[in-house]
């Protein structure tokens, strides 16, 4: 795969690769609110990524995977997840039945056909019969005109073989419906359905792959989750025993919607009380609790997932107790460990072993539970981890880390804090970082060093 992605840097632009530069932000500096473009613009943005993907990624797969032919088949709100990973901006579902058919030519370019679904502004051509109309009994035989254009179409090519989304452990590759499935395989017949193969790495790794030029959104997106967080956490929106978790909660949802974004699950917000566990449902927040929360938002079809901690400040104090400071240094070493152990190549298992295994050396009490993201919140990818898997995820985790993905740095370190008597706190953290076009790692907009204060 390193020689996949050196030759890939042929075809990306100088400019494109600058964008994926690590932003220069202080430490220090407030994270600032970003607007996003109008609609209009985001449309044209997501219209270029799309191209972008389909010209330049997706024929180094095929070639890579040995692929010659891809058919996604679908129904109306039954679409299969690789849908929103091939098509504008401006389609929301399938129609009727839309089928696209990807074919590898010899010279490595790729043919792109719609038969049903849309052209997606020029990224597919739509597909009509050059054939005689058929007799009523062919028409039958082979499941209608639709079925019928799928076949001509696959006998006048001829593939040597026909990947299709079937998988039994990755999502992203198992987007053929049962009773979809059974009608594309009647319809290509038996002579064709004899070259149907499986390879669940074309679907989950091409929307795994992100481009350079999607790192300026996004990193202006992150800030804004940490500018959000930042608010949240804060006098403007909480008063001590006086607002609750759930206060909190829906204030994030609705400055979210009110800038435009969206989100993919429902915000948690939390607290520790000297050691006493989280609160259940909905708690007032009081002097001395330790915040969390998990966050996420979506723009653009770009997904974030981000869990900071904050802190109310008791009486007399002008910061956090230093059992907790350590508590938030212990889970950003933890972050470091993570980061240099995830090198292209590796398997998500390899890395949380080595991850696991010089934690536990330097003495940190933690668990590991990162996961891929992009198109979707959980996106594709490897596993690294999950909280209650830290001997290793079978399958999900035994997928190979590349270059040019993102990840969600997901973890906690348990921490005894002596200003508790010494009863532990967790230290729940989760941070958006990437690997580059040559797999040096950076975060996203910055990691969170210091806990949020609430007077």
């Amino acid at each position: 795969m390193k020689s996949w992605f050196l030759a890939a840097l042929g075809l990306i632009l100088p400019a494109a690769i600058a964008a994926q530069s690590p932003a220069n932000v202080p430490g220090d500096a407030p994270a600032r609110i970003h607007a996003l473009p109008t609609m209009r613009e985001q449309a044209i943005e997501q219209q270029a990524w799309l191209e972008a993907r389909m010209d330049r990624v997706l024929p180094r797969l095929m070639a890579e995977y040995d692929v010659d032919m891809w058919i996604l088949s679908m129904r109306e709100y039954a679409e299969d997840p690789v849908f929103w990973s091939i098509t504008s901006p401006t389609t929301f579902a399938a129609r009727r039945r839309s089928i696209y058919v990807i074919t590898r030519q010899d010279d490595g370019s790729l043919e792109r056909l719609a038969l049903g679904g849309t052209a997606q502004g020029g990224v597919f051509e739509a597909f009509r019969s050059t054939r005689p109309a058929p007799t009523e009994a062919t028409s039958e035989l082979w499941g209608g005109e639709q079925w019928r254009l799928l076949r001509e179409l696959v006998e006048d090519r001829d593939p040597d073989n026909i990947v299709l989304n079937i998988d039994p452990d990755w999502a992203f590759s198992d987007g053929l419906h049962a009773g979809e499935r059974e009608a594309l395989e009647a319809g290509l017949g038996d002579k064709y359905r004899a070259r149907i193969k499986r390879d669940s790495r074309l679907a989950m790794n091409y929307i795994a792959l992100r481009l350079p030029e999607m790192m300026p959104r996004y990193r202006k997106i992150e800030e804004t989750v940490h500018a959000v967080i930042s608010e949240a956490f804060s006098n403007a929106v909480i008063t001590p025993g006086v607002t609750t978790t759930d206060d909190v909660v829906w204030w994030m949802r609705q400055r979210i919607q009110d800038l435009g974004y969206t989100t993919w699950f429902q915000t948690s917000v939390d607290v520790t009380r000297e050691g006493s566990g989280g609160g259940e449902g909905d708690t007032i927040i009081e002097p001395g609790d330790l915040l969390w929360t998990d966050f996420g938002v979506i723009a653009e079809n770009l997904h974030t997932d981000t869990q900071h901690l904050g802190y109310v400040l008791k009486a007399g104090e002008t910061d956090a107790p230093a059992g907790l400071k350590q508590c938030l240094a212990n889970s950003n070493r933890l972050q470091d460990i993570l980061l240099s152990h995830m090198e292209p190549g590796l398997t998500g298992n390899q890395i949380l072993a080595a991850t696991l295994g010089q934690m536990r050396s330097e003495g940190i009490n933690g668990t590991v539970y990162t996961h891929p993201i992009g198109d979707q919140g959980h996106g594709a990818g490897p596993l690294i981890g999950m909280w209650d898997a830290q001997g290793g995820v079978p399958v999900r985790g035994d997928a190979v880390l590349l270059a040019s993905t993102w990840h969600s740095i997901e973890l906690q370190a348990t921490t005894p804090i002596p200003e508790w008597g010494g009863k532990p706190a967790s230290c729940r953290q989760e941070e958006e970082a990437y690997l580059d076009t040559d797999g040096e790692r950076h975060w996203v907009f910055r990691r969170q060093a210091k806990l949020h204060l609430v007077w």
